[in-house]
């Protein structure tokens, strides 16, 4: 019977968090409801909260609280990391009448059932730390992109940095069977993605639960039919190795676009931060890529101003970033973590130095960044075309290449999901580049 109601879903955070919203959007529209933007009236709201940050804690409350206010009498339902890491918070708030943690989103129905039915605050918030966990199975059959879809196969982490929370948040590594992802590709190909991205809270740790890994999986994955390209989430420097590089080399669906996490290019920063690798091998994992990939897209993030960063650590950085050479790096200023190692630290690193620092990072990023695409000038490539792009008054389609360099090729067709060939003539705007159909 179909259930004559509308559901409105927000999601905060990173691409695992994407993955489950959109997978909490099919179980509802399998259920019945129709699903309608966040900004309009709904009967349930769901927010997949975030909190890997204060900043993304009172983002989540922002919005529980916005949704409540769309409709009073509708049902608020509060789930994610902001929830299971506050949830006597959450469940205080009157804004929330259902908090789920993770691990237990896949119980969203019942959930909204029980809810129904009792007209009681309902919470379902396991002890994550402590409770051994399986992973959690969701699937999808389709995602909110055009080309490409991100595959959640992995939950969780060991690692403990001393400014991280996620740890707390979601529990220790849990990996999904390599069947269940193949099955899941496997529907996705059929329904028109032609590009799949490798996504999960520590990516490289796949496997180590299970007898697993990940170079298993990809490869599995690049069995499938239809599937023409593969993406990886982020990476930790120490699964570079030669013979993962090598093998990755010699699959060609594999994209040469890999972030590679730093959070620092000093040494004494990085013991500070509990990172398990030092620049010098950081710095052999780059040149590995660099050896079996022709001119591969490293990315990466970089935290300024962390608890006891002296301008001498921080130039040390600096140089070091310039050496590496990076296509693109995420620049965050530290963030207080309450309940983390680094929030209590001494020599906390004061807002306007941060700010000064994320600066002068964001501006040798632009740089590095032009540069690695400048290389591509005069070269023939291959770009997956997704969506029309209108630019003084002339239409065009854009898409990327496989090192995710954003092309456009000036076309009034629909070219989405498309592979097209050409040879890139120049920039078009700061971050797009005109491509040349041959």
């Amino acid at each position: 019977m179909k259930i004559n109601k509308k559901a409105a879903l927000h999601n905060l955070g990173c691409k695992v968090n994407a993955y489950e919203t959109e997978a909490m959007q099919q179980i509802l529209e399998n259920a019945g409801y129709e699903i309608v933007p966040f900004t309009e009236y709904a009967d349930v709201y769901v927010v997949n909260t975030c909190s890997v940050t204060n900043m993304a804690d009172r983002k989540s409350r922002q919005m529980l609280h916005k949704a409540k206010k769309m409709n009073p009498d509708a049902i608020v339902v509060g789930a994610g990391c902001y929830v299971q890491t506050k949830e006597a918070e959450a469940l205080l708030d009157d804004t929330v009448d259902i908090v789920i943690g993770n691990n237990k989103k896949h119980e969203l129905l019942s959930m909204l059932e029980a809810y129904e039915n009792d007209h009681g605050k309902c919470g379902n918030v396991i002890d994550i730390n402590h409770e051994k966990q399986e992973y959690e199975e969701m699937f999808l059959e389709r995602t909110a992109e055009h080309t490409r879809a991100f595959i959640k196969v992995q939950d969780g982490c060991n690692q403990f940095c001393s400014y991280c929370i996620i740890p707390f948040a979601r529990g220790r590594v849990r990996s999904r069977n390599s069947e269940d992802v193949i099955r899941e590709v496997k529907r996705l190909a059929e329904h028109g993605f032609r590009e799949i991205v490798l996504t999960g809270i520590h990516l490289s740790s796949y496997g180590v639960d299970t007898g697993d890994n990940l170079l298993h999986l990809i490869r599995e994955v690049h069995n499938v039919d239809g599937i023409e390209r593969i993406r990886l989430g982020s990476l930790e420097p120490r699964i570079v190795t030669d013979g993962f590089a090598a093998a990755l080399a010699g699959l060609p669906k594999i994209c040469p676009h890999f972030h590679l996490s730093l959070q620092s290019g000093c040494d004494a920063t990085l013991q500070r931060m509990n990172r398990r690798y030092d620049t010098r091998e950081y710095e052999e994992g780059c040149q590995i890529l660099r050896k079996y990939f022709d001119h591969p897209a490293i990315t990466t993030d970089v935290i300024v101003g962390f608890p006891g960063e002296t301008e001498e650590e921080f130039a040390v950085t600096k140089e070091y970033l310039k050496r590496i050479h990076f296509y693109e790096m995420h620049i965050f200023q530290y963030s207080k973590r309450e309940g983390t190692k680094a929030a209590v630290m001494e020599h906390q690193v004061p807002e306007p130095v941060k700010k000064e620092r994320s600066n002068i990072l964001l501006a040798l990023e632009k740089k590095m960044s032009e540069e690695f695409r400048e290389y591509y000038v005069g070269k023939q490539v291959t770009a997956l075309m997704e969506e029309a792009y209108e630019f003084e008054g002339e239409t065009y389609f854009t898409g990327y290449t496989k090192e995710y360099v954003k092309i456009a090729v000036k076309s009034a067709a629909d070219l989405s999901n498309q592979f097209v060939k050409g040879t890139i003539r120049g920039r078009l705007t700061d971050d797009i580049y005109l491509m040349v159909e041959f």
